[in-house]
């Protein structure tokens, strides 16, 4: 399927190819797709088991970290070890290399789950924070090592005795103010911009590709399927990241 797949987009990749290797500021944002294919499921895919009867929005949302802290973690714990059991895929790497060959390159990332920093990636925004790192939820400062309690309350503290929380963005709170920042620059100031198995509905992610078509960049989908950015890209490529951004990469820059 994947040679089928890439003979059929040939002369698509061969032009997305040439403006790869001619882009100064190459930007991507990336999605649950990229992360799927590496066996992490999506956010309302994970309510699988035990957490089938609850909806993310029961279990994303300050409220319900106030109400229930106990079964929020519990299930960021859960969700926390089943990332651990993943590796980062072949459209993880191809994207590192990418950002080796670019002159200048910025990965943003509606994915929690770190693994294009462990793919080996430098310049992420992570949009939506990262899964793996906590936080306290009174201060809101970043918290490394903490005593794990033998129950299932989240740890404490160590600075104020608050619990700790995942780093991450829940229903109804604001991003990152820094991040969303460094993404919208990123956007305006790329000529090439990847839109990469996302369905580029949650916003303010789904703002970004339309303000790098507004500032004059070359927008370049990956998708299975359609989505918004569908009409707005230049060049669509249909099919899953893992196959399709490594097809590209072999094409800009041959190996010997």
């Amino acid at each position: 399927m994947g040679n089928h797949l890439l003979a059929a987009h040939h002369d698509l990749i061969s032009r997305v190819a040439e403006a790869l290797r001619r882009a100064h500021h190459v930007a991507v944002l990336t999605g649950a797709g990229v992360s799927a294919e590496s066996g992490v499921p999506t956010f309302r895919d994970a309510q699988t088991g035990l957490w089938a009867r609850y909806s993310p929005e029961e279990l994303a949302t300050p409220q319900a970290f106030e109400r229930t802290p106990h079964l929020v973690w519990a299930w960021y714990r859960w969700r926390r070890d089943r990332i651990r059991r993943a590796v980062p895929n072949s459209a993880h790497r191809a994207l590192v290399e990418v950002e080796h060959r670019a002159p200048r390159f910025t990965l943003i990332t509606q994915n929690v789950d770190g693994l294009h920093h462990r793919a080996g990636s430098r310049r992420v925004i992570e949009l939506h924070g990262n899964i793996m790192r906590t936080k306290c939820s009174r201060e809101g400062i970043i918290v490394h090592t903490w005593d794990e309690p033998e129950d299932d309350a989240p740890p404490m503290c160590p600075r104020c005795g608050a619990y700790l929380r995942p780093d991450v963005v829940w229903f109804g709170e604001m991003l990152p103010q820094e991040a969303l920042r460094a993404a919208l620059e990123a956007a305006t100031s790329a000529d090439l911009f990847f839109v990469v198995g996302t369905s580029a509905v949650v916003q303010p992610a789904a703002s970004l590709p339309v303000e790098a078509a507004r500032h004059g960049a070359t927008v370049v989908e990956v998708n299975v399927e359609p989505t918004p950015v569908t009409r707005l890209a230049h060049y669509v490529l249909t099919g899953p990241a893992g196959t399709v951004l490594p097809a590209l990469v072999r094409a800009a820059w041959p190996t010997p």
